[in-house]
């Protein structure tokens, strides 16, 4: 193993670390406060597209990043019309924006697939830092998405834990008739919340057609939105230890692409496999220790909350 492929791994370690970071940290954001959200998969599908169809029709990359949150977040919002407006049970109406979102994107992209990008996000190249042996190419030649990563995680962690906005947030995530009777409004907060994690994921689907692979194929998201709601649990709904393990998560996925060119014999399928292998396993373990210890989940996660029942 030489010491390019080594930092090439590292590199690409960071950059799918990123793109899993930016989808759980928008599931967090939604699960705090009390609503579960299984439409991560089809929310970044929705971005993806979206992203990249305005790439090819304006060549501005920002704007496709933009025209992508929209599209994340007008897709969560009609998770968050069922589950929040009308109490629709949670995980069926999650599963479903999945389903629905993969299958409206690979219907609105069938004309762009194979056609080259019309604008990229390139990577930034940092004066003098980008020089440092080791840590400029792995930390400082990285696409714009992976500093607009680490900004939203300080982002969410500040409001989350700094600000009253936060804190009537988790209000409405650990007891909504806490919340209410303090005057907060339940259902403006969840649908917020669910908007801004929907806002993340599309920003996070439009990091893969924009950047890491800039091309657009119906399922180009590969189960990453699954990975990207094991990660919350993982984390233990902290920002911090869901980017502790987006890295994690991220190194799985550089290997699975960078591995061979270490020499190593193994087989292609196997390495697919090693991503998801590793949730299933997270999640075992997770749930073996959970029946020991109290939950670390939003207390009211999953619950609809109608006032009247107050």
């Amino acid at each position: 193993m030489n010491e390019a492929s080594l930092i090439g791994l590292c590199a690409a370690t960071v950059s799918f670390g990123a793109l899993l970071y930016l989808a759980a940290l928008g599931e967090m954001v939604s699960e705090k406060a009390g609503i579960l959200n299984l439409g991560v998969e089809g929310m970044m599908a929705m971005g993806a597209v979206t992203g990249f169809m305005t790439a090819l029709e304006f060549g501005n990359p920002w704007l496709a990043l933009a025209v992508a949150v929209m599209a994340g977040a007008l897709t969560a919002l009609l998770h968050g019309w069922f589950t929040v407006v009308l109490g629709a049970e949670q995980v069926v109406s999650g599963l479903s924006l999945t389903i629905l979102g993969l299958g409206l994107a690979a219907y609105l992209g069938k004309n762009a697939v194979g056609r080259p990008p019309g604008a990229v996000l390139a990577p930034v190249d940092w004066p003098v830092l980008s020089d440092i042996r080791w840590l400029g190419p792995v930390l400082f030649q990285q696409s714009p998405m992976v500093y607009l990563s680490v900004l939203a995680g300080v982002v969410v962690w500040f409001v989350l834990s700094r600000t009253r906005t936060g804190l009537a947030l988790r209000a409405a995530g650990e007891s909504a008739s806490t919340a209410d009777a303090a005057g907060h409004s339940v259902v403006g907060l969840r649908l917020a919340a669910v908007a801004v994690g929907g806002g993340l994921a599309g920003a996070s689907g439009a990091y893969l057609t924009l950047s890491l692979t800039p091309q657009w194929a119906e399922g180009i998201t590969a189960g990453r939105g699954w990975i990207a709601v094991a990660l919350v649990i993982f984390g233990a709904w902290k920002p911090g230890r869901v980017a502790l393990g987006a890295l994690l998560f991220g190194g799985t996925l550089a290997l699975k692409t960078r591995l061979q060119t270490f020499g190593v014999d193994f087989s292609p399928i196997l390495l697919s496999m090693l991503p998801y292998l590793l949730t299933i396993g997270v999640l075992v373990v997770i749930s073996i220790r959970a029946r020991n210890r109290p939950s670390p989940a939003p207390a009211s996660l999953g619950i609809a909350y109608r006032r009247e029942e107050r």
